[in-house]
């Protein structure tokens, strides 16, 4: 019996000493990462990174921040990687290291079917459009858009947008393709709506999404892209993947 004991001793202290990983996230941004009724935080990034951590040997302890000031947060060591559908540009490198990239889908802009609107800066002259604040499509608008007679209005989340474009507040709306598809599109409320041509092709979008780590923290960096790498090759990555997507969310 004193033996068994000894044994759970160790077993709880063992639990107890495995490292913990603050991860942050501003879970408003479906299918990557969004809060359940209940209140756990879900999504297709959410999945990789615990994941990664398994691969790691650590547990995932996440902490919720908007995404705006997601940045300061994690250089305010608030947490220690950024898991929110954080794009890699240039901006961005100059602030935070970032991982392998993870997976590349596309900007996206969303219109009332008939209204004859592209993602041409002519096009938007004198209309309204809405994004998540903080986001490379604000980023975007604020560059091309504003200086050309263009409303560039952000919210803090993109349920808040979405409000303003069904209640006819808002002309147009960006976002990442998919998420757009996700929670406007393929809902009964979207059904007038539809995605706005061209295709949009800018650096400011960058090479694909990733997660952001401090600059100094590059043993952590290490570790993360050697468990990506590992959950590439023993196809944990694309069984997570088919959960969320029916195509290559990887990308080229």
């Amino acid at each position: 019996m004193k033996s068994l004991w000894l044994l759970g001793a160790l077993f709880a202290l063992t639990l107890n000493a495995q490292q913990v990983l603050k991860l942050g996230t501003d879970p408003t941004f479906a299918p990557y990462e969004s809060k359940t009724p209940s209140g756990e935080i879900v999504g297709f990034e959410v999945d990789l990174a615990k994941a990664m951590c398994d691969k790691m040997g650590v547990k995932p302890a996440w902490v919720e921040n908007d995404f705006d000031t997601i940045i300061p947060a994690l250089q305010a060591k608030k947490f220690d990687v950024i898991v929110s559908g954080m794009a890699v540009n240039e901006k961005r490198k100059q602030q935070i290291n970032f991982t392998d990239k993870l997976f590349h889908t596309p900007p996206g802009m969303v219109v009332r079917k008939g209204s004859g609107l592209t993602t041409l800066v002519q096009s938007l002259k004198g209309k309204s459009v809405g994004m998540q604040q903080g986001t490379i499509f604000e980023q975007y608008a604020r560059k091309y858009y504003a200086p050309q007679g263009v409303t560039v209005t952000p919210y803090k989340t993109p349920d808040l947008y979405r409000a303003d474009l069904l209640a006819g507040r808002l002309d147009a709306v960006m976002d990442d393709a998919v998420v757009l598809m996700t929670t406007l599109l393929s809902t009964p409320e979207g059904k007038d709506y539809e995605y706005a041509k061209p295709p949009y092709h800018d650096p400011i979008f960058g090479i694909g999404t990733a997660f952001g780590v401090r600059k100094e923290d590059t043993a952590l960096l290490q570790k993360l892209n050697k468990a990506f790498a590992e959950i590439r090759k023993d196809g944990t990555y694309d069984r997570i993947a088919k959960k969320y997507f029916k195509f290559d969310v990887y990308g080229d």
